[in-house]
This record gives C-alpha cells, sequence and structure tokens, in this order.
C-alpha cells in the first residue's frame, strides 16, 4: 500500500491509508469527512484506554498480542496478499515492518501502563513529527523544531516522580513510528496495493501468538479482560483504519494531517476522564507545544 503519511500520521499502528487527493465536493462530504476524523481519533485512544483496563490481568504484553491479532484479521480481509509471488526485495521491507510494528505497539502499552494515556501518546507523536521537520529546510520548521523540543524538555524535566523508563519507552515507540512511516514508504513502492501492510501484519501477530500463549498459561485471562484486549484492537486499529480510507476521499490531506496532530490532546482528555489520569500545568503546556508546532508547520506548508 503506497503510503505518503503527512507531517502528522494517525497515532495508531496501523498502515496510513492512502488515495488520490480529495477533489471538490458538496460541503456535506467535506463535513462527513470531518465528523469520520473526529469519531476516528476518539475510537483511537478510547481503544487504548480500554485496552489498559485488561493490563492488571493480560499486562501491556497480552493486549498488544490480542490487537496484534485483530489489526491482522482486518489488514488481511482487505490487503489480501499473494505471499508467493513476493520477491526477496519485497519480503525484507515487509519483515523489518513486521518487527516495527510489533515493538513499536508494545513499547507504547507499555508506556501507558507507567506514564499515562496522554504522556505516552504525546511522546510517540515526536516520531512522524521528527521525520516531517527533518526532511524541511524551511526556517519556520526550525523554530518548530525547537517549540517541540521545549515540550519534550517540559514533559520529561526531572521531578522524584519521574518515571524515566516509562518515558524512555514512549520515546521508543516514537522511533519505531518514525521507521514504521519509512518502511511503509519502501514497502509501497515495491508491493501493490494493501499487500504489504497486511503481510507485515500478519506476520507480527504470527510472532506474538507464542507470547500470547505464554500469557494465557501464566495469567488465566478472565473474560473482561479478553473482551477489553478486543476492544482495544477493533477501537484503535480496524475502525480508525476504515475510517481513513473514507476521510482521505473527502478531506484534504494537509486537513487530515493537520487534525492528526490533535491526538495528543484527545489522548489526554480520554486518559482524564475514562481513567483519572489527571495531568498538570506544565504537561499540557508540553503537550500543547508539540501540538503546536506540528499545526504550525502544516499550516504553512506550500504543498
Amino acid at each position: 500500500m503506497r503510503t505518503r503519511p503527512a507531517p502528522a500520521a494517525p497515532t495508531r499502528a496501523t498502515p496510513q491509508a492512502t488515495s488520490a487527493p480529495a477533489t471538490s465536493e458538496p460541503g456535506g462530504g467535506r463535513l462527513a469527512g470531518v465528523a469520520t476524523m473526529v469519531g476516528s481519533g476518539l475510537s483511537n485512544q478510547t481503544g487504548a484506554a480500554i485496552g489498559s483496563l485488561a493490563f492488571p490481568v493480560l499486562g501491556p504484553v497480552g493486549v498488544v498480542a490480542v490487537r496484534q491479532y485483530v489489526a491482522a484479521l482486518v489488514l488481511i480481509a482487505v490487503g489480501r496478499p499473494r505471499l508467493r509471488s513476493f520477491t526477496w526485495a519485497q519480503w525484507w521491507p515487509v519483515l523489518l515492518l513486521a518487527l516495527v510494528f510489533g515493538t513499536m505497539n508494545l513499547s507504547l502499552y507499555s508506556a501507558i501502563e507507567r506514564v499515562g494515556l496522554g504522556l505516552a501518546v504525546t511522546l510517540e507523536f515526536l516520531g512522524p513529527l521528527t521525520i516531517a521537520l527533518a526532511s524541511s529546510r524551511r526556517r519556520v520548521d526550525v523554530g518548530c523544531a525547537v517549540i517541540a523540543a521545549a515540550g519534550v524538555v517540559t514533559l520529561m524535566r526531572p521531578q522524584p516522580s519521574t518515571d524515566y523508563l516509562g518515558m524512555a519507552l514512549g520515546l521508543l515507540a516514537a522511533a519505531c513510528w518514525a521507521s514504521y512511516i519509512l518502511l511503509n514508504r519502501t514497502v509501497g513502492r515495491r508491493v501493490p496495493g494493501a499487500q504489504g501492510a497486511a503481510a507485515a501484519a500478519g506476520i507480527s501477530a504470527v510472532m506474538f501468538l507464542p507470547i500470547g500463549i505464554a500469557v494465557a498459561v501464566r495469567h488465566p485471562p478472565t473474560a473482561g479482560a479478553v473482551a477489553c484486549a478486543i476492544a482495544a484492537g477493533v477501537l484503535s486499529s480496524a475502525v480508525p483504519y476504515l475510517a481513513d480510507l473514507f476521510t482521505l476521499r473527502h478531506v484534504p490531506p494537509r486537513a487530515f494531517g493537520l487534525f492528526m496532530s490533535v491526538n495528543p490532546v484527545l489522548a489526554a482528555l480520554v486518559g482524564m476522564v475514562g481513567l483519572g489520569q489527571g495531568l498538570g500545568g506544565p504537561e499540557w503546556a508540553g503537550i500543547g507545544a508539540i501540538v503546536a508546532a506540528n499545526a504550525v508547520s502544516i499550516v504553512t506548508s506550500r504543498s
């Protein structure tokens, strides 16, 4: 699947769907696209919050394993990869994408367990933001990078209660997301349609199969925990992926990317309302700085 992520890509572990740029159409189509983006963002972050409810039983590893299974089922059904026709030049980026796919989700959910949904998603968001700013030579983007860096320093300022491991896991998720974007571009050029992304999702699910079995044996899951994990897979993988397929046909890519920059704020709000993970003034300021840096970069872009 050819992916050309905007400066802000969706905060979820499914390939960003791409299609032809949105064309001029009645206001109703644009309104439906915006409504879909809002629903997609809320679905994604709500799914992550619901998945975290299963941590006491399954742990982040168990929840991620179930989420990988759900993502694989959805993407394979959509992409229908013809694995026997793949050449080695196609296989190696797919295999790397599968590895990054799983590591990205595992590090993000582990970070959520330690530092909360809002901070974890904000740190992960630095991945696509870094790629967008690094590929630019504009002075305004240098300023945006400085603003984003200030936001990171604010979020990670040393305190007695600072969870440095949780922060590091969030940054690992960011590095994985950046790698995910770059690998997706390579896979998109070498593998037709959505076959590459689907194959990567399937391989990642197979990699997590023994992990999921081990978790189930050591910590017998409850029906509620499994339901939460499945809900996380549906709400954070299936729904956003299908929503993006619709949105990118009705909303210009720049507007899509601009809205995606609001996801850290949505994550913080969902964490606060749904999980009771309140944030202080400095944390909100840091999130705001990172979101603003991305928004300014997109709004001032000529492309």
